[in-house]
């Protein structure tokens, strides 16, 4: 697995209910891509998360602002990525994110 993913990735996400900022943590844990999603008051494991290339994808379930299963699609470019979330039949919501400079990494806060 490539370790060019890993950082601490600020997104911000544009739903019909507004814009929404988490941050995701991304790492090689035993060979294996992990991450987690914090935001809204919860850490949450991302699930499925799978790298082919520059195409980053991945679930998690949120309970806040409402309970959805999310499916994420992106592709990454350097520090930046772009792309989709979806939450069953509700329509996408574009993805945008920006990868944290190793100085602030290990402070992975929501921005508000």
């Amino acid at each position: 697995m490539s370790t060019e993913i890993e950082g601490v990735w600020d997104l911000t996400i544009v739903t019909p209910i507004g814009r929404v900022r988490p941050v995701v943590e991304l790492r090689t844990e035993n060979g294996l891509l992990v991450g987690t999603a914090h935001g809204t008051g919860e850490d949450l494991p991302l699930k499925d998360i799978a790298l082919d290339g520059d195409q980053l994808t991945w679930k998690q379930s949120i309970t806040r602002p409402m309970r959805l299963d999310l499916t994420f699609a992106v592709t990454v470019d350097g520090e930046t990525l772009t792309g989709t979330s979806k939450a069953g039949r509700l329509p996408s919501s574009k993805v945008t994110g920006r990868r944290r400079s190793d100085d602030v990494a290990d402070a992975a806060e929501p921005a508000r």
